[in-house]
């Protein structure tokens, strides 16, 4: 949920985010300009000449050795290693490491393995991310490795990327691990436990918003209320990283829902721990682990205090289920 106008942080005005002019590129994945969108030509598995990859095998950073000879042009997507895992379909978050290579210059560059570097977390099919990321994961298994050979319609275009180091025109030589996918409808599994009486019950609907029943004569509290309905054995979320989560908010003076990622079409990503979403978000989740069901019950002062936001009138105190799906 999102501190300023508009409810939860959704993936449009994310990426929006992520790839303005004024904000430095962290991927290779970062897309080319809206104006400059050459038609991209249609993966294939192979082609003459090709790199080859080397190195640790998938989860490590791979070696790349580029061929002598100039690229063919073509634009290729070939299996390393096959994963044995769910295949990955237009829509799913996956979560993508990569090792990257200009082949035009032989200058390797930044890699999700170097100190600092983290995995791309996008929707597969998306449009959003170069093409070399959007389209290569379709129809890929979880754990596999991929060799992507990108000219340039399909990695940075005509224009190149400076903040990379892609010049004009450069093909690109990624090595993609797909570390995870996500479709989104997906939800917990795990027995749920009910929070304490005094806080909002909570009944599970599988493939749909939960239902969250205010306790009757029970008065809004005044500080931050927390509990962890279903405790996921994941890794620690930290502030700064970007989860994935479905999430159902209803207003406690009346129990009525006003925002769900079940409206926005399932899963959703968002920043935690940076301002990016209202505080009570920030305090409650930075800490939980990855697969827990929390809910939290946010006071004004937490939420957005006397401003009111669309079905939010000013001043409310409101209610929360969180199933924290992934955090990259």
């Amino acid at each position: 949920m999102r501190r300023t106008a508009g409810l939860l942080l959704t993936l449009p005005l994310l990426l929006a985010v992520a790839c303005s002019s004024s904000t430095k590129a962290t991927s290779p994945a970062t897309p080319t300009s809206p104006t400059a969108a050459p038609t991209v030509p249609s993966p294939v598995s192979e082609a003459s000449p090709m790199p080859t990859v080397s190195g640790g095998g998938f989860g490590s950073k791979a070696t790349i050795t580029i061929p002598d000879s100039p690229p063919s042009g073509q634009f290729v997507v070939n299996t390393v290693s096959e994963g044995d895992r769910s295949t990955v379909n237009k829509g799913d978050w996956v979560t993508v490491n990569y090792t990257a290579k200009d082949w035009t210059t032989g200058k390797d560059l930044p890699s999700s393995y170097d100190a600092g570097g983290k995995p791309q977390l996008y929707q597969a099919g998306s449009g959003q991310l170069v093409p070399a990321f959007d389209q290569s994961v379709l129809g890929k298994k979880v754990g596999s490795r991929l060799l992507v050979v990108a000219p340039p319609a399909a990695a940075f275009g005509e224009q190149g990327n400076t903040q990379l180091g892609v010049g004009p025109g450069d093909t690109v030589v990624f090595v993609l691990d797909i570390m995870e996918s996500l479709p989104p409808d997906s939800t917990l599994s795990g027995t749920m436990t009910q929070p304490p009486p005094t806080m909002p019950q909570v009944k599970d609907n599988g493939k749909a918003a939960v239902t969250i029943t205010i306790p009757p004569g029970q008065p809004a509290p005044t500080e931050l209320q927390q509990a962890v309905l279903i405790k996921g054995e994941g890794k620690q979320v930290k502030a700064g990283q970007t989860l994935v989560v479905q999430y159902t908010g209803v207003l406690w003076s009346n129990g009525q829902q006003f925002d769900s990622s079940w409206s926005h079409g399932g899963a959703q990503a968002l920043q935690i721990g940076t301002g990016s979403v209202i505080e009570g978000w920030d305090k409650g989740l930075v800490g939980q682990t990855v697969g827990s069901r929390v809910e939290l019950v946010v006071p004004p002062a937490l939420g957005y205090k006397d401003q009111a936001q669309g079905a939010v009138p000013a001043n409310s105190t409101l209610v929360f289920v969180i199933d924290i799906l992934e955090a990259v």
